[in-house]
């Protein structure tokens, strides 16, 4: 009997030694709450090496591989068909296989694998078999560099799995495996790419966006929405909240330096920031800064910045060229979105010539002339949290 699957290959999961099991767990837990009604519980399954999910006649595989691709935690996947560990049904089934792809493929190569080391062929006598089977039929030619047709096959305790191709993953470790963290987003072209990249690392986010109406337009929140609704796709549910920030913005500009502005600006959204991150108890508050990008950008202005703050920050494009941020912010569909001519609190006020190298000294004169506490007290108060969720899409 042949069954129809999906073997998920976990790539760097297989580095986790003992705890490998507990991040395989999570990994099979997020396929099953994304593929939702697209699967049976019982269809999905691992053994040491792989997950596997069955196949029927009525799967919608189209949809389960588009879902598959954006899952982090999976390296890649194959649709496969098992076998049992019989080298005659498993040379017909290959040969049966390239017949019907005959009028594609001319040329073919054969690969194989051998884990259950008690099949009495050795890999390159199975090889020889399933090869010489098919160019008997003198229609075909092998070709070890670039085949029309990989055949590759692997031998396992509980039978033979053939597959004819691969499909990238998104990589990286389960979502939500490696904690949560709360991520500044400010509309622009980094912080989406940021996040994406954190996801993919494991990370469960939650947002915050600090708003200044009237001085940033109503837009900019639908902007900011419209991120969301993209990085959907790679965590469902999407918490944001949303930072009342025209009282301090204002506060700051009064008895400020220009100079200095942006530098206080930014400590302001990172004190409130910190106590967001302890309320929803985030492991650590992440950025898309990239250093030197601007002037809040500098080892010195990010010192400056973050100065008191007692939780990990997190840049994941610290060192990532723009134009890289760019391609990535393209092939995730958030660049034509980001773009769009709606300022954030950090634009709108830019001065000419802020500080690159701020000194603390100066920081903490400037913000001793404002009761900045009560103010940002106030404005943590009145937070508005909303909740976007995939069943809530339409892209």
């Amino acid at each position: 009997m042949i069954k129809k699957q999906i073997m998920i290959r976990y790539g760097e999961l297989n580095t986790k030694g003992k705890n490998k099991i507990d991040f395989v767990r999570m990994l099979e837990k997020n396929i099953r709450h994304s593929l939702g009604n697209l699967i049976n519980i019982n269809d999905l399954y691992h053994t040491h090496d792989h997950s596997y999910i069955n196949l029927d006649d009525n799967s919608n595989i189209n949809e389960i591989i588009e879902i598959l691709k954006n899952i982090s935690g999976i390296h890649s996947f194959s649709i496969v068909y098992k076998l049992d560990a019989d080298i005659d049904k498993l040379s017909d089934f290959c040969l049966d296989y390239i017949l019907k792809v005959k009028d594609k493929v001319k040329t073919f190569k054969v690969n194989c694998k051998r884990s259950d080391k008690r099949f009495p062929m050795h890999s390159i006598d199975i090889i020889k078999i399933i090869a010489t089977k098919i160019l008997k039929q003198d229609l075909f030619k092998v070709d070890v560099h670039n085949p029309g047709l990989f055949i590759n096959i692997e031998v396992h305790q509980d039978g033979i799995v053939v597959y004819f191709n691969s499909i990238r993953g998104s990589g990286g470790y389960p979502l939500g495996s490696l904690g949560n963290a709360l991520m500044l987003l400010s509309g622009g072209i980094d912080s989406p790419v940021a996040s994406f990249l954190l996801m993919k690392r494991g990370l469960k986010l939650d947002f915050i966006h600090f708003a200044s109406p009237p001085y940033t337009q109503e837009g900019v929140i639908d902007k900011i929405k419209e991120l969301l609704d993209i990085l959907n796709i790679y965590q469902d549910k999407i918490y944001l909240h949303i930072v009342p920030f025209t009282k301090i913005q204002e506060t700051i500009y009064k008895n400020t330096d220009v100079s200095y502005a942006i530098t206080i600006l930014r400590r302001m959204m990172f004190k409130i920031s910190k106590i967001v991150a302890d309320k929803i108890h985030a492991k650590a508050i992440c950025t898309g800064e990239s250093i030197g990008q601007v002037a809040s950008q500098t080892l010195e202005s990010m010192n400056t910045i973050t100065d008191g703050i007692n939780l990990t920050i997190l840049r994941p494009l610290s060192v990532v060229d723009k134009q890289d941020i760019i391609e990535i912010a393209k092939k995730i569909k958030t660049y034509e979105i980001s773009i769009r001519p709606y300022e954030d609190c950090c634009t709108i006020f830019k001065p000419k010539n802020p500080k690159t190298a701020p000194k603390l000294e100066e920081v903490l004169k400037y913000e001793a002339k404002a009761d900045y506490e009560t103010l940002i007290k106030e404005a943590v108060e009145n937070i508005n949290t909303i909740i976007i969720k995939k069943s809530e899409l339409n892209i």
